[in-house]
């Protein structure tokens, strides 16, 4: 689990029993790569460490898909509306490249969060900085041009940029794979 605690610590230290407490309720995984860990209109009832891979989160609007984030390396995917309203998934989360990860049901996860000040605390924290990231993407599309858009993606994530397809990439930033090729052509 060395890269899913290498990011718990740098969000929110945790002490050894609770890295202990959360290692006892965690199963690890290997996925191929395209496999769908989360289906929109399913209940999957788990979240997953991303210990090794990439995957990316995505909506179908209309037969296309919408990509809406990615995740790799330390980060954790679930679905937001199984697991604060029990509701089924509106996304699709799927693997880009082979993953390792680490299994937990939310049943598990929530128990932990009520009973674990420093994984609640943990939990704060990642939620705010995905709620940072969505309004900062939000506000992204409104107010700057393609390229702008680009550039920022760049810089936030690096590694996104050399592992995903450029589709992806325009499928995020809200622009066509034409015009990501022609920005990407006149750097």
């Amino acid at each position: 689990m060395t890269n899913v605690i290498n990011k718990i610590n740098s969000l929110y230290p945790l002490s050894d029993d609770t890295l202990q407490i959360l290692k006892e309720n965690v199963t690890i995984c290997h996925f191929p790569k395209k496999y769908k860990l989360i289906e929109a209109n399913k209940f999957c009832k788990s979240a997953y460490f991303i210990e090794k891979g990439m995957t990316r989160s995505f909506w179908l609007v209309n037969g296309e898909e919408i990509t809406t984030s990615f995740a790799y390396e330390g980060s954790i995917v679930f679905s937001m509306d199984e697991l604060y309203y029990n509701k089924i998934s509106e996304e699709f989360v799927e693997t880009l490249e082979e993953v390792v990860a680490y299994k937990i049901s939310l049943t598990d996860l929530l128990r932990l969060f009520q009973n674990n000040i420093e994984l609640a605390n943990w939990g704060r924290i990642i939620h705010q900085n995905e709620y940072r990231r969505l309004h900062r993407s939000h506000k992204d599309r409104l107010t700057l041009s393609a390229k702008e858009r680009y550039e920022e993606f760049k810089q936030q994530f690096p590694q996104v940029c050399q592992r995903v397809k450029l589709g992806y990439i325009a499928s995020y930033l809200g622009i066509t794979l034409p015009t990501l090729s022609r920005l990407r052509a006149h750097k």
